[in-house]
């Protein structure tokens, strides 16, 4: 097989989907590997490691997608490379289908199969290959908006963690996955009062039992989330349904009801958003006001650390991404009902419940 690794063009996006190791193995495996020029520079990998170990760089993205039997990127294609995709040739990305029409659209017209890093399952009902890219989201969402509180950032001018005499800041963390635990202990660390929402009973048990004594678990209802929402001074979104929109918990009545110069970092942006006034945003331009509320809202905020971020999502995607190579994309999907889940579409149809379930019409 032919993979491609085109260099990521979505803006202030650093990452690269395949290491140098990762290509050696794929090639030992023989396979032949293209490598975009330079599309491991951001992440601090340079061309010639990849040329030592057997693969090929090639000058342009159309090349890539021209030769490529199956393309293996980080983030969702964007248009100018949607426009490059061709009928069964085998994506491999991350796509959240849900959170766009136009996306999903587009692509359906060019009959690919789009798997989707975000909802292959593990025996467990774990999502492993957006579980890595969670975690470093978490902490980035305490630590950008430890700094979004900062008056220069239109903040309301607090440390997040105080200093004696003076109370630290009150943490709202929604949803108690990876992300919303990662957030947690990272504001908890600081020294913050941090209250984090789940649905999920058991999963508010165990966090009771992990966090520390500054961190308190509530049940996620709509008269818990106004009471605490106006209250905090940082409000982490960190809402999961697999491969579906995210649920919109904060409204734009409740922003309104939010202190002056509080944040909200909507981690959960790439599925549309908890947060009714959410937008995406980019790392050059991370953050926008509403009702006096700093919105960060950046789409791909593990970009930022492209290397740890690479890194530590290739330690999760390539083993799956080395099986694709190997089985095909049949024998892959029949090996375990969790890789199944992964194919988002086929042939110009959608083979993703969730994504049926958000655009009922296609």
């Amino acid at each position: 097989m032919i993979i491609g690794v085109p260099c990521e063009v979505k803006k202030d996006e650093y990452r690269i989907a395949v290491l140098p190791a990762g290509a050696q193995l794929l090639v030992e495996d023989g396979h032949t590997v293209l490598i975009e020029k330079d599309a491991g520079i951001g992440s601090g990998f340079t061309n010639e490691g990849y040329l030592r170990v057997g693969a090929e760089i090639v000058e342009t993205a159309e090349e890539v997608f021209e030769r490529a039997d199956m393309i293996v990127k980080v983030k969702e294609p964007q248009p100018e490379e949607i426009a490059r995709l061709r009928k069964d040739q085998i994506v491999f990305t991350y796509f959240h289908f849900a959170s766009s029409h136009e996306l999903t659209v587009e692509c359906l017209k060019r009959g690919i199969s789009a798997v989707a890093y975000e909802t292959l399952t593990n025996p467990q009902g774990g999502l492993p290959l957006l579980t890595p890219m969670s975690e470093v989201a978490g902490k980035l969402a305490a630590q950008e908006g430890a700094k979004c509180l900062l008056a220069p950032m239109r903040g309301r001018g607090i440390l997040l963690g105080g200093v004696p005499g003076v109370a630290p800041a009150n943490v709202l963390i929604l949803g108690g996955g990876a992300v919303g635990s990662n957030a947690a202990r990272l504001a908890a660390g600081l020294g913050a009062n941090v209250t984090i929402m789940d649905i999920n009973l058991d999963r508010l048990r165990y966090l009771s039992d992990v966090m520390p004594s500054n961190v308190t678990t509530i049940y996620c209802d709509p008269h818990a989330v106004e009471h605490y929402a106006v209250q905090a001074d940082l409000v982490v979104g960190s809402i999961l349904i697999p491969g579906a929109k995210a649920v919109q918990l904060i409204t734009k009545e409740l922003v309104g009801k939010m202190k002056k110069g509080a944040v909200i970092v909507d981690v959960c942006i790439d599925q549309g958003g908890c947060c009714e006034t959410s937008k995406p945003t980019t790392h050059t331009e991370p953050t926008y006001v509403v009702d006096g509320v700093v919105h960060y809202c950046v789409a791909n905020m593990p970009g930022a650390v492209a290397r740890t971020s690479s890194q530590a999502l290739s330690n999760a995607t390539f083993p799956y991404c080395r099986e694709l190579a190997n089985l095909g994309l049949d024998g892959f999907v029949q090996k375990s009902p969790g890789r199944a889940n992964a194919l988002n579409m086929r042939d110009g149809k959608i083979t993703c419940d969730a994504v049926k379930d958000a655009f009922p019409e296609l």
